[in-house]
């Protein structure tokens, strides 16, 4: 049994930091100094927890315009992977990016989770670039037509 929660970064900084630092700075070899910015204090973050409290994913949701929503820093550890962990958080990001009234979502994904996304509905934009040293792929999707399961 796992369950998500939501809040701003003064409420899920521990647990979200727990995750990025094991995904990214551990297991990606990200600089720490790369992988924590500004945007952490005025995102929406959510993170996936076990019956025992243990963080074990997260992601956060961005505002850049009116309408559109920004997904970043999605990651779940590595002993979790494969579960649907990465889909709930994703749906329940899109869920309230919805509740916001943002037409479209737009996300960075690293080139190996490009297949996830796509699962999702998301859809490459331009040609693929590299942030921290990683391959990425700018993606976006049209809240519209979207069914979120709630």
């Amino acid at each position: 049994m796992t369950f998500i929660e939501i809040g701003h970064w003064t409420l899920m900084q521990p647990a979200a930091q727990k995750v990025r630092t094991a995904v990214f700075v551990e297991e990606q070899g990200i600089a720490p100094e790369d992988e924590w910015d500004a945007d952490d204090a005025t995102a929406l973050h959510a993170v996936l927890f076990d019956t025992h409290g243990q963080p074990l994913g997260n992601a956060r949701l961005l505002q850049p315009s009116t309408n559109v929503a920004k997904v970043g820093r999605m990651a779940v550890l590595k002993e979790a992977r494969g579960r649907g962990y990465g889909a709930r958080l994703l749906q329940a990001l899109l869920l309230q990016a919805r509740h916001r009234g943002h037409r479209e979502v737009h996300l960075s994904a690293q080139r190996t989770a490009e297949q996830f996304y796509v699962a999702h509905g998301f859809v490459a934009v331009g040609e693929p670039f590299d942030e921290v040293g990683i391959a990425h792929v700018k993606m976006r999707l049209m809240l519209k037509s979207l069914n979120i399961v709630t």
